[in-house]
């Protein structure tokens, strides 16, 4: 599956730069990009893209309301935040505007591009499992944010939620149809992502992200 992108920011360097890294992918393809806010929404709605990545600070209409803009017309296209630093107000404003992804600019390549595939899949991804973006989460009134927890991919979301419930490596892995050692990269991914060493730290943390019910 070819995973469409739509880049919006200001800054050419910043979009040439996003370009070259997401077209080293096969499988990424960049279908449009624009400087401004107003073009965003245009472009959006024209291309139907699966991802757009819109910088917060776009001129003349910012990142979040070319969200809501874009959300109000079209459920086709996720939208990813791409922000110079973690704000709690910032990050619950782009989740009410309909976005699924906050992620900062200084994220390696890699982080980005997992991103990207993220929410191309109908998943969640935000930079950090910090407590300002749990809050967030915990303001948001939509059931789909109660299930998804920061950072993780819809892949990575089940497997820890199975680790939570109790299930063993080879539960989880006939219950989701994969190998026990995918299993076992899903759960040392989580881990490195959350910040976390044990089972037991994985687990509050899912708790927090409300990943399961405390």
């Amino acid at each position: 599956m070819c995973m469409r992108v739509l880049l919006a920011h200001g800054q050419i360097v910043v979009r040439r730069g996003l370009r070259a890294l997401i077209e080293t992918r096969d499988n990424f393809e960049v279908c449009a990009e624009t400087s401004n806010g107003p073009d965003a929404v245009e472009l959006a709605l024209r291309h139907q893209p699966d991802v757009a990545i819109l910088d917060i600070g776009l001129p003349i209409i910012d990142g979040i309301e070319v969200t809501r803009q874009i959300r109000r017309e079209t459920r086709r296209t996720e939208i990813m935040i791409f922000a110079m630093r973690d704000s709690s107000h910032k990050i619950r404003d782009a989740l009410e505007a309909g976005a699924r992804g906050y992620v900062l600019k200084t994220e390696a390549d890699e982080r980005i591009l997992e991103a990207i595939k993220a929410l191309a899949q109908g998943g969640a991804f935000f930079s950090s499992c910090s407590d300002q973006v749990a809050n967030a989460f915990n303001g948001v009134e939509r059931h789909w944010f109660d299930s998804h927890p920061t950072a993780l991919t819809l892949r990575e979301c089940e497997v820890v939620r199975l680790i939570a419930e109790g299930k063993s490596n080879k539960h989880i892995a006939r219950h989701l149809e994969i190998s026990v050692k995918t299993v076992e990269t899903h759960r040392s991914s989580s881990m490195r992502k959350l910040s976390v060493h044990s089972a037991a730290e994985l687990v509050r943390c899912a708790i927090r992200c409300r990943l399961i019910p405390p």
